[in-house]
């Protein structure tokens, strides 16, 4: 009898999965087209453990992307548990700023995976949208955001950070950039 796709993983499956994905973010990071015997090899893990856990590059690479995209969205919940709204959001957009820059060659092995032939195409960015949600709704209601920006706004008026270049001196202009995205979504709150 084989095991139940949805059944919990043992606990040293699990290790060696949570182990592969974290060289695999390593690995893709520094190039999209790290073999995957070396991520194999690296996490410590056989082909055969490999293939079990991702089948192939795009499974690979598309759980990345959920793990992390998971990891900046959750951090909109910690912020706004221990900030005020405003603040936390800035915080939250440092942050994705920094997610942005260090991942830029994780971008490339997701661009290579969700345009290869029979694909599932590109992941949602539903986590991510759901946080900034959060966040706007939150500095909205606390008087410190103008009302009625959405996600996709949010998304148009921070477009400029992809096009930073991420091995050079990014994060003085990014802070620059991101200051006057928050000076715009504050101007016309209710509480200036």
């Amino acid at each position: 009898m084989g095991q139940d796709k949805d059944a919990p993983l043992r606990s040293d499956a699990q290790r060696n999965r949570e182990r592969i994905l974290e060289v695999a973010v390593a690995e893709l990071t520094r190039s999209a087209d790290a073999p995957l015997s070396q991520i194999a090899k690296k996490a410590g893990v056989g082909q055969g453990t490999f293939y079990r856990n991702f089948p192939n590059r795009e499974a690979l690479v598309l759980e990345i992307y959920r793990h992390e995209v998971r990891q900046v969205a959750d951090t909109a919940d910690q912020l706004l548990a221990t900030r005020e709204p405003d603040r936390a959001l800035r915080e939250w957009m440092d942050r994705l700023a920094r997610f942005a820059m260090t991942k830029a060659g994780l971008a490339d092995a997701i661009r290579q995976a969700t345009s290869a032939p029979g694909s599932p195409g590109t992941p949602g960015k539903t986590p991510v949208t759901e946080a900034i949600e959060r966040l706007l709704r939150a500095g909205e209601e606390a008087g410190t955001i103008r009302p009625g920006v959405t996600a996709d706004d949010f998304y148009l008026t921070i477009a400029g950070l992809w096009q930073l270049d991420p091995h050079g001196d990014w994060q003085p202009r990014a802070t620059r950039l991101l200051d006057i995205v928050m000076d715009g979504l504050r101007a016309g709150a209710r509480g200036t």
